[in-house]
């Protein structure tokens, strides 16, 4: 049994299936969707900072002495279909979705019997957004992860344990841990996403007592995977795989399991109604993303924030199937693998590898000039097969005069493999 202490937590064995996914889906959905500007930081922006733009936004687009909690019957997920939702990401080839059950704003996307009047049962769609999302995502075979943020921005209790320097848990016991443990019992995720663990202690959050639980008594015990947010000073540190920062990119390989989440929204993780197409990632940045991380070892999460209505806009959509015509032809060398001896190729810095089993993955993001794929690091047999996936056959090679292989490549890339960017070529029979 594992102690409610971080030496006997961290030597929890990750569950396997986590490594094993390599690509997933985070969704950014609350009532922030219904101002749809500036972040999903909307409310402190708003009210904490008293910013003025948003003050004048405010002004211009609702009624006079408007408040935040105004904006929840108007978060209506009228045209949430969560089966659709599902079908979108299982074919942007997510292995795993994690939605945001409650963010900083402490509005809760489940009937929370501790969020009164403030969750999405009681007020604006008046469903169990959580749960009608698990469920379909469990019939499509996804994994099914929740955020949930540990603190809550202006909650009474919250900020009077903050005034008292967090000598006082009465916002811990009444109302985080309830939501924990209640998220566990009632949804059974396989991932628990925390966040909004910067201000205070684990003293404080009680973290490690509720982890224990989650290990050993849990009906997830066996499978339930967690990242590293949980106290003032445990990202990087403590808990299951590490986040680290938002959008953590470590530039090496790590001995630790990681995850980078990213945004496709690159200004935001909720939805903005004004967002600009230059301010969005593209397909080709979404790929060099995904194939660093997992080059690395780590975990890809990708982000999309939905409308108030619950649609998942067009051009989001197009990234997501995008990546999934990409994982269509390159999973192989994604899904599953492991990082090789080398990571990259330092002379070019767009060539990265992956392993799996005996075979070496060498995916490149540029099509090399006069179609020879110089790869320095492999030390080829002399029995070396090299394939190129999504096309059928060999292809040649041979010794590289100084070292490494020569590869062959077609001549340009192939007309069912050339809108995309990025290649992979696999060989067989190198160290």
């Amino acid at each position: 049994r594992y102690r409610a202490d971080w030496a006997s937590l961290d030597a929890r064995p990750l569950p396997a299936w986590f490594d094993r996914a390599k690509v997933g889906v985070f969704v950014h959905w609350g009532v922030f969707a219904v101002p749809a500007w500036g972040s999903e930081w909307f409310w402190w922006h708003w009210r904490g900072e008293q910013r003025a733009d948003y003050e004048r936004f405010v002004r211009s687009r609702f009624p006079p002495a408007t408040t935040y909690a105004d904006f929840a019957p108007r978060f209506s997920a009228l045209d949430f279909q969560p089966r659709e939702w599902a079908r979108l990401f299982q074919r942007a080839g997510a292995r795993y979705v994690v939605l945001t059950a409650k963010h900083h704003e402490g509005f809760t996307n489940w009937g929370s019997p501790v969020s009164w009047s403030w969750n999405a049962v009681d007020t604006g769609p008046h469903r169990d957004l959580v749960g009608e999302l698990g469920q379909a995502l469990r019939d499509s075979n996804i994994s099914y992860g929740l955020y949930h943020s540990l603190l809550e921005w202006f909650n009474p209790l919250y900020l009077a344990d903050k005034e008292s320097g967090f000598k006082t848990q009465s916002f811990v016991s009444q109302k985080t841990m309830p939501e924990l443990y209640d998220l566990v019992l009632r949804y059974k995720p396989d991932l628990i996403w925390s966040d909004g663990d910067w201000e205070a202690p684990e003293s404080y959050w009680n973290s490690t007592s509720f982890l224990a639980w989650l290990y050993n008594d849990s009906p997830v015990k066996d499978t339930v995977v967690v990242n590293d947010r949980w106290c003032n000073n445990c990202s990087c540190h403590h808990g299951g795989y590490y986040n680290c920062a938002d959008k953590y990119k470590p530039g090496a390989l790590l001995t630790h399991k990681w995850e980078m989440c990213s945004s496709i929204d690159k200004l935001s993780w909720g939805y903005r109604s004004n967002m600009h197409i230059s301010e969005l990632m593209d397909e080709a940045s979404i790929i060099e993303e995904l194939v660093q991380t997992v080059s690395f070892g780590g975990n890809y999460l990708l982000n999309v924030g939905p409308t108030k209505e619950g649609v998942i806009v067009p051009i989001f959509q197009e990234r997501l199937l995008a990546l999934g015509r990409w994982l269509d032809t390159n999973g192989e060398a994604i899904y599953e693998s492991k990082p090789w001896r080398v990571q990259m190729e330092n002379s070019t810095n767009s060539v990265w590898y992956t392993s799996k089993g005996p075979a070496v993955y060498a995916i490149f993001l540029t099509w090399p000039q006069d179609s020879l794929l110089k790869l320095p690091s492999p030390v080829a047999s002399p029995g070396l097969q090299v394939t190129m996936l999504g096309l059928a056959g060999a292809l040649e090679w041979q010794k590289a005069p100084d070292k490494g292989v020569l590869i062959t490549l077609p001549c340009a890339p192939p007309s069912a493999l050339s809108a995309q960017p990025g290649w992979t070529v696999k060989l067989e029979g190198v160290e």
